[in-house]
C-alpha cells in the first residue's frame, strides 16, 4: 500500500490531479479520502453560529479522526468515513464505507499541514497555481454550483481565502516531495507520479 497526500489552495486544481491519477491506475486500486469530510462535527451549535465557521483554518478539522482512519486503512482495516454538509455546516449522520486499497489518496487544502498526517504518507504532493487563476476558478465554481453572488465571493477571497492561504496552506509547500504547477493540465508531472506509484507497488 502507498499513501499519497495531495494539498494545494482552493481552486488550484487538486481534484483534477486526483482524477487524472485515479484514471491512470487500475480500476478499484485507489481509495480517495477527501479532507473536507473531516470538518468538525458542530451539531451542538446553532445554525447561525455554524455559518460563521472558517473552513480555511486548521482548527476547522478533526485531525485526530483523520489520522486514525488513515492509519486503520494502512493496517488493512476498513473505515466509516464521515460526511459533511456545507448547507448545515456540520457532519451528517451518513457515513461512507471505505475498504483498504493499494493506493490511498488524502486530498485537501491542508493535507500536508499536520505532522501526524504527513508521517503516514509515502509521497506528498502540492498542486500549485497562480493566485489570479485560483480566484477565477473559485468564482466560476461557487457562482455555478452554490449560487453565491460575485460581491460576496470577492469579499470572502480578500478576508478569508487569501490570508488563510498565505498563513496556513502556502507554507506546507515546503513539505512536498513533488510540486505540480498548472494542476491537472500538467500531463508530464501526473505521468511521473503514476510511474512512481507503480514503482512503489513493485509494478514498474
Amino acid at each position: 500500500m502507498i499513501i499519497i497526500g495531495i494539498a494545494g489552495g482552493t481552486g488550484s486544481g487538486k481534484t483534477t490531479v486526483v482524477k487524472k491519477i485515479v484514471e491512470s491506475l487500475p480500476e478499484g486500486s485507489v481509495a480517495v479520502i477527501p479532507q473536507d469530510s473531516y470538518y468538525n462535527d458542530q451539531s451542538n451549535m446553532p445554525l447561525e453560529e455554524r455559518k460563521k465557521t472558517n473552513f480555511d483554518h486548521p482548527d476547522a478539522f478533526e485531525w485526530s479522526l483523520l489520522a486514525h482512519q488513515i492509519n486503520e486503512l494502512r493496517e488493512g482495516r476498513s473505515i466509516e468515513q464521515p460526511t459533511y454538509s456545507y448547507i448545515t455546516c456540520t457532519r451528517l449522520a451518513e457515513t461512507v464505507h471505505v475498504e483498504p486499497r493499494e493506493v490511498i489518496i488524502v486530498e485537501g487544502i491542508m493535507a500536508l499541514y499536520d505532522k501526524s498526517m504527513r508521517d503516514l504518507m509515502d509521497i506528498k504532493i502540492f498542486v500549485d497555481a497562480e493566485p489570479d487563476e485560483r480566484l477565477l476558478r473559485v468564482i466560476t465554481r461557487d457562482i455555478a454550483e452554490r449560487g453565491h453572488p460575485l460581491e460576496m465571493l470577492i469579499g470572502k477571497y480578500r478576508n478569508v481565502l487569501k490570508p488563510m492561504h498565505d498563513e496556513f496552506i502556502e507554507p506546507t509547500k515546503q513539505y512536498a516531495d513533488i510540486i505540480i504547477p498548472n494542476g491537472g493540465h500538467n500531463v508530464k508531472a501526473i505521468e511521473m507520479v503514476r510511474l512512481f506509484i507503480q514503482q512503489c507497488l513493485g509494478k514498474g
